[in-house]
């Protein structure tokens, strides 16, 4: 069994279409690499605009991706294109049954 990580990005000022595509290719391109199971990602948004992702790395594979000059290359465009906040900085996670919009990827 892999490990399911939740993050949670927020966009950075006007980086808000620039965010959204780099989660739709995130996944993908982990799972091009070996580092994440078939299991589906799940990624949603918060009433702030905040992405929530969901999704599984395979066995051993969080270590092999900081590794990757390809995965380097992704998540420093991601760090250009949002924050990386802890769930409990969103307003639903306070709520016993969180809601959020899902989003297609």
């Amino acid at each position: 069994m892999g490990v399911t990580v939740i993050v949670a990005y927020r966009p950075k000022p006007g980086r808000e279409a620039e965010l959204e595509a780099l989660v739709r290719e995130h996944v993908p391109c982990l799972r091009t690499l070996g580092l994440v199971t078939e299991r589906p990602a799940q990624a949603m948004r918060a009433k702030d605009g905040t992405i929530v992702e969901i999704f599984e790395w395979q066995d051993g594979a969080i270590e092999a991706a900081h590794n990757s000059s390809r995965v380097a290359e992704l998540w420093e465009r991601f760090g250009n294109a949002c924050d990386y906040v802890p769930l409990r900085e969103l307003p639903e996670a306070e709520a016993m049954f969180a809601q959020f919009e899902s989003m297609a990827l």
